[in-house]
């Protein structure tokens, strides 16, 4: 097991989540999960706590329902229910139907008769859905498929869970720069909430006794590929031992794949969060 690089206390997740009845089931699981998955320090347990809050409510809510009424589900809904001609009465506060049929044929989910909507919803503190997500972490954490869906379900599962999708998508080096913005815009895929995350990461911050201030100036990475130009591919370039122009072109494709490869990574050229966390 890892270890934390601060004393990491209740009274910390408590400024986040507040009272929250559950506060020293949630301290026990993160207190053994994260530091396995690097999320160790205190800017990074900041912006971990700071995110999990405002997708969970404040941890509160890590299991999909999808308690939609027959109204909620045409605006919500309309592709698979108005648009497609399905009545929407039929699944009125139906969740499990309702699983079904937005979840179908999707994310490598089966049809609608198959249940894995409904079995592969979203859980965790930041949630996990799909078959497709739900086999990959599986197949990282050496667990069965269909162990999966009840561990999400347990205190462990939804952090553990939450940690895997971080690490993943190479969150902590939006948390040691002090990147809300990005890490806000990789979780959601834009900025829904960002104040309310601000918020949480400022508090967390303070009280393990960070400087949210010293953070005024971040920059953000964005994934680039050839035809990309800036900042970002300046700093990729830089990296690599390459020319630094900004211009991402074949030279600094041909350098990116072979670093990707000799890295373990996917040598498509493309520097996304995966390979952006590393190199930088």
């Amino acid at each position: 097991m890892g270890k934390f690089t601060f004393d990491f206390q209740p009274a910390h997740l408590k400024a986040v989540i507040g009272n929250n009845k559950y506060l020293d089931s949630w301290y026990d699981a993160l207190v053994d999960v994260l530091p396995d998955y690097n999320i160790n320090t205190p800017e990074r347990v900041a912006m971990f706590l700071a995110q999990c809050a405002h997708e969970s409510g404040k941890f509160r809510v890590f299991k999909e329902n999808l308690n939609y009424s027959a109204e909620g589900l045409n605006k919500v809904f309309p592709k698979y229910f108005k648009r497609a001609g399905r009545d929407a009465q039929d699944y009125h506060r139906q969740p499990e139907k309702i699983a079904n049929v937005v979840y179908a044929n999707r994310m490598d989910n089966g049809d609608t008769a198959s249940g894995d909507g409904w079995r592969f919803r979203g859980r965790g503190l930041i949630q996990l859905t799909g078959r497709h997500n739900y086999t990959r972490f599986a197949k990282d954490t050496g667990m069965d498929l269909y162990e999966v869906p009840d561990y999400l379900e347990t205190f462990a599962g939804a952090v553990e869970s939450a940690c895997w999708y971080w690490n993943t998508n190479g969150l902590n080096r939006y948390a040691d720069s002090g990147d809300i913005k990005g890490a806000t815009k990789r979780i959601n895929g834009g900025y829904i909430g960002l104040e309310d995350r601000k918020h949480h990461w400022e508090d967390a911050l303070n009280i393990m006794g960070a400087d949210p201030s010293s953070f005024d100036d971040v920059v953000s990475y964005e994934t680039v590929r050839k035809g990309s130009r800036g900042a970002t591919v300046k700093a990729m370039q830089k990296a690599l031992g390459i020319t630094a122009d900004g211009d991402f072109g074949p030279g600094t494709e041909r350098a990116l794949k072979a670093w990707q490869s000799a890295n373990g990574l996917t040598a498509d050229g493309i520097a996304g969060p995966a390979t952006l966390g590393k190199l930088l």
